[in-house]
């Protein structure tokens, strides 16, 4: 620990800030995360415990000095791990005693999943819960034996004593306890072959969809009770499955959640974007921290629900989220940011959850003037929208044209009014203090708002969320993917770092399939194909026939994690059964297709009891049992019959176009001079050329959307 207490050193520092030679700030106690570029490791860098990032180095002298791990996992915009972070590790008690008995290790978890999968759980296998900011005490070897979440300081230095003493008088026992738990680790992580009778079929679908509704709230949306997470992958395949199978009742649940969402107070209606998740029912109060994940999902789920429905509300969403989203969390080169803080400064300087985002009845009528009336009416500004200590979260509950009507005014002049005021608030909003930025920038999480990005320019018929989405894989192209098509995971400060998960290729590849869809440049579809020949090739388990969270090129850990049950995102290796089914339509003699059956087939007995946590899984059942369309389209006026058929939602589906024969086989012996012809297959098998989107839709007997 490096601790500037001498007051001549101290006098010379200040003397030297004040006269402009210096302006960084002063620090009493600095430790090795200063290194680090992480923002969350770098929150913790002038800590007076002795920190020190995760590293094989670290273990090693750890097992050499026999001396216990303290591992603490948490992440930028955790508001536990900051109120943590402040009762015990600026504490200088609590840092002597870390610093004496424990190798201490502060770790990211949004920069290594991997350890953080695997001591996760361990904690829900020790306590049977989880959160952050997660703690564990582990042997030198790293196999846990303690966790906890978030413990004020008495509580902590207590189980710090305890766990002490065991390592330190009962060693033995530890050591066989940990030694079972890291069996347990590995047990629930353990995928084998399955070989079926049968591939899962639509009437073992249509019966996990009815147990899974069991859970539907009808009113509100999404899942009955509170609190209420958004998770985008689950109303994804719900809208391809209400569609698929003309489910009108399954389609009014995702019409309710989205519209519920849309004008619930996880939406930011002043500055767009959501936020992580709702502490109530009705969407109202959200934990306020804004992650990029979030934001790119439901970018993709808003644009394909438009599509279906053309929802100007949808639209909107889209719009306003898409803005956000350059406006805070984009780079100067491309990429894109990782989250906003829940907690910022408050008028009292104290950081403080919402203060950015919450208003007060008196400030909003002193700043609205003449409009407030009709505006608190639109976004409750009354008891149904207040928070707490005069504090509003705006929510909507009537629709602009019935709170028009009470005014004597049309829909459309009510909509100009609230956005009019909607902009004098975010201007008023600017001058606040800003919640804090986590300025990483992820392979994974802008493989998802990439994915956003096509979507909406796709369904929404944008070109400039083309250009911004070029913009971002450009990015990704240069700076994250390495000559040998392996993967950088993070990028901070103008330099990648950290060899990319399972995660970072599935969400990149997905990414690139679909761009090559809008934008027809081959390149994309070659990075995708390179990228998939690398995860192939130090991914992939010849045993169970499942991709391996991390690469056979990385360092060892308790386990070698494989990631099937779909979360907030999407399991890494649902993400790739999709993208394997894809190509294979367009490489069938790759084996891919044969792949993504027997991964599905391995996790499908989960399908009847947990849809829900296999969501996304699930298309790749529809896929197998509806017919799958490979659309080729090839002619001088391929872009527009193309952009003419890509604004309807066909999931089933996948689209490749020239102005003349290409290199992929759907794009061979199509030709025809003076002639833009579509050609609808099957597993290349195709139907006679049509001219018209019309009569390609007919076709793909396109139904009409669901209402």
């Amino acid at each position: 620990m490096n601790l500037f207490r001498n007051p001549l050193l101290l006098l010379l520092v200040l003397v030297m800030g004040c006269k402009g030679k210096s302006t960084q700030p002063i620090y009493e106690y600095t430790n090795a995360l200063v290194n680090e570029s992480s923002p969350y490791l770098l929150q913790h860098a002038h800590n007076p415990v002795n920190w020190e990032a995760w590293s094989p180095e670290v273990l090693a002298r750890a097992q050499k000095e026999d001396k216990p791990l303290l591992i603490s996992i948490g992440y930028a915009s955790c508001h536990w791990c900051h109120v943590m972070e402040d009762e015990c590790f600026e504490d200088l008690e609590v840092a002597q005693m870390m610093n004496d008995n424990f190798i201490n290790i502060k770790i990211d978890r949004e920069e290594r999943p991997d350890v953080d999968q695997i001591y996760m759980d361990a904690l829900q296998l020790m306590t049977q819960s989880g959160g952050w900011p997660l703690n564990i005490v582990a042997l030198p070897d790293g196999k846990p034996y303690w966790g906890t979440t978030y413990s004020p300081k008495k509580d902590w230095l207590k189980a710090l004593e305890q766990s002490l003493k065991l390592f330190k008088e009962e060693r033995p026992r530890v050591e066989e306890y940990a030694a079972n738990l890291s069996k347990g680790i590995t047990a629930v992580n353990l995928i084998e072959k399955n070989q079926p009778e049968i591939f899962f079929g639509l009437e073992a679908l249509n019966g996990s969809v009815r147990e899974w509704s069991q859970y539907f709230d009808l009113e509100n949306g999404g899942y009955t009770g509170a609190p209420k997470f958004m998770m985008p992958n689950n109303f994804d395949f719900l809208l391809h499955y209400a569609t698929a199978t003309s489910d009108t009742e399954v389609m009014k649940y995702v019409d309710t959640t989205l519209t519920r969402m849309a004008r619930g107070g996880v939406f930011d209606p002043v500055g767009g974007g959501f936020s992580r998740y709702s502490v109530d029912e009705k969407w109202h109060v959200p934990h306020f921290e804004k992650m990029l994940y979030d934001n790119g999902q439901l970018v993709s789920l808003y644009a394909k629900a438009y599509a279906v429905t053309k929802n100007p509300v949808y639209k909107r969403v889209v719009e306003k989220t898409i803005a956000f989203v350059v406006e805070e969390l984009q780079d100067e080169n491309g990429g894109f940011y990782s989250s906003l803080d829940a907690d910022s400064m408050n008028g009292a300087g104290e950081l403080e959850e919402g203060a950015f985002y919450v208003w007060q009845s008196s400030e909003l009528e002193k700043v609205l003037g003449d409009d407030f009336s009709i505006f608190k009416e639109y976004f409750n500004v009354n008891s149904y929208g207040l928070w707490e200590e005069n504090k509003y979260v705006l929510i909507q509950t009537e629709t602009a044209k019935a709170v028009a009507e009470k005014h004597g005014i049309t829909a459309e002049a009510l909509e100009s009014k609230i956005e009019q005021a909607l902009a004098v608030l975010k201007s008023q909003r600017s001058q606040r203090s800003k919640p804090r930025l986590d300025h990483k920038i992820l392979t994974s999480w802008n493989g998802l708002m990439l994915n956003g990005l096509v979507d909406a320019s796709r369904y929404l018929e944008n070109e400039e969320f083309l250009k911004i989405a070029l913009e971002n894989a450009v990015f990704l192209e240069q700076e994250m993917i390495k000559k040998d098509f392996s993967l950088y995971r993070t990028h901070s400060n103008g330099e990648s770092s950290i060899n990319g998960f399972l995660e970072d290729y599935a969400l990149l590849i997905e990414a690139f399939i679909n761009l090559y869809e809008v934008t027809f440049d081959k390149k994309w579809l070659t990075q995708a194909k390179r990228l998939l020949t690398h995860t192939k090739a130090h991914f992939w388990d010849e045993t169970s026939n499942m991709f391996f969270y991390t690469s056979d090129q990385d360092e060892s850990l308790i386990r070698r994690s494989m990631e099937t049950q779909d979360n907030v995102i999407s399991a890494s290796n649902s993400v790739m059964a999709k993208n394997l089914t894809r190509l294979h339509k367009l490489f069938p003699d790759e084996g891919y297709g044969a792949m993504a059956r027997q991964m599905v087939e391995n996790v499908q007995n989960d399908f009847p009891e947990s849809a829900q946590g296999y969501a996304n899984w699930l298309h790749c059942v529809l896929y197998q049992n509806l017919d799958f369309y490979e659309v080729a389209i090839v002619g001088d006026n391929y872009r527009a019959i193309a952009q003419s058929l890509q604004k309807n939602y066909l999931p089933n589906t996948i689209m490749v176009a020239s102005p003349k024969e290409g290199e992929l086989e759907l794009l061979q012996g199509r030709y025809n001079k003076g002639q833009t012809l579509v050609y609808i297959c099957i597993e290349g098998a195709c139907k006679l050329p049509v001219q018209t989107t019309e009569d390609a839709l007919v076709q793909m007997e396109s139904k009409k959307p669901v209402q």
